[in-house]
């Protein structure tokens, strides 16, 4: 009789963060937070104001050195990294508030963000050859602007604008993205298409968004973790975390 086979080793994190704490002039920004993010992985932080969700991702992406605990993604140690070296390994942040180019086409924009040499010498004999522009014309797919390529970005509704944000970090092929309340001031409309976006994205790579809408949140179909006082306060469904008493208490209310 063959002995039961032994179950598969579970994957190595993608990101690991083990009691972090960042300290600001006594204040504990982060208090021994810990959180892993596995391959593939879409994950929602949520919280109220103040509970380290930004500092947590400053710490990822090298922009706030921790006071004490671990934060590695993958083999490397992000402590000891700057921001560009961090963003190099494949870590893209997209900010709430969107940051490109107005007067340049969304075709442009991407083009701009696309990952290529950009040495002195590279740039002044780089040309944009068709696997590129294939690259783009996926891209613009996935994000829903094929019909809005040559247009402007600074033309594009604010949705739209977000959703190019999220396209050009694409274009840096990251393995992890940190995407900031995507949903601000969005339509409805603009808000379900996003959630899928978000949903078709994550897979091929892992992504963490913070994100204060629930119903948002809810449609992302995620495994949600709960920011307070910067630790962790509750983690699982949707429905786990909303009817958590301590959640209910200091996010939620009665």
């Amino acid at each position: 009789m063959n002995a039961a086979a032994s179950p598969a080793p579970a994957p190595q994190p993608l990101l690991y963060l083990d009691g972090v704490s960042v300290v600001f002039d006594g204040f504990k920004a982060l208090n021994s937070l810990s959180l892993i993010v596995d391959p593939g992985e879409l994950r929602a932080i949520i919280g109220p104001n103040g509970a380290g969700k930004t500092t947590m991702m400053d710490v990822i992406t090298g922009k706030t050195r921790p006071t004490e605990g671990v934060v590695r993604f993958r083999d490397h140690d992000l402590t000891r990294l700057d921001e560009a070296t961090i963003a190099n390994l494949g870590i893209g942040r997209k900010f709430q508030k969107p940051t490109m180019f107005d007067a340049l086409t969304v075709f442009e924009n991407l083009e701009l963000a696309l990952k290529a040499p950009r040495g002195p010498v590279a740039c002044l004999r780089w040309v944009l050859g068709g696997g590129d522009r294939a690259r783009i014309a996926q891209t613009l797919e996935e994000v829903g602007l094929t019909a809005r390529a040559h247009d402007r970005a600074g033309v594009l509704s604010h949705g739209q604008q977000q959703w190019l944000e999220i396209g050009m970090l694409l274009m840096q092929d990251p393995e992890l993205l940190l995407v900031d309340e995507p949903v601000a001031g969005m339509t409805d409309q603009e808000t379900e298409h996003t959630a899928a976006l978000l949903v078709r994205i994550a897979g091929q790579r892992s992504v963490v968004v913070v994100e204060h809408d629930l119903e948002f949140v809810r449609a992302l179909g995620s495994k949600v973790t709960v920011l307070c006082e910067g630790a962790l306060l509750s983690e699982g469904s949707i429905d786990h975390v909303q009817n958590d008493p301590r959640v209910i208490e200091v996010y939620l209310g009665r």
